[in-house]
């Protein structure tokens, strides 16, 4: 298994999901994307992404991966994107 944590809930998807599901795992932690913390998770017939990237061309690239990699199966995508922006102003401290 992969760092990207590749979890099928129990009896969700067929073999051929759970190969194809493991094979996006590896593929994204073998790329440019490898550090990144995205779960695969197979729910049903679809496939759930979740996890936090550092750019929104980060989470469009993993999702499109994905969908290369799952033609035709539903890819729902809840990758949240890190905010990196330097604060607008001082923190308070009392």
């Amino acid at each position: 298994m992969s760092r990207y944590g590749a979890h099928p809930a129990p009896g969700a998807g067929g073999a051929s999901l759970d190969y194809r599901v493991a094979h996006l795992a590896d593929h994204l932690a073998a790329g440019d994307l490898g550090e990144l913390g995205v779960r695969i998770e197979i729910r049903g017939a679809a496939v759930l992404l979740t996890g936090t990237v550092p750019s929104a061309q980060c989470r469009d690239d993993v999702l499109r991966m994905a969908r290369q990699e799952l033609p035709g199966t539903p890819v729902h995508c809840d990758i949240m994107v890190a905010d990196t922006s330097a604060p607008d102003h001082a923190e308070e401290v009392e």
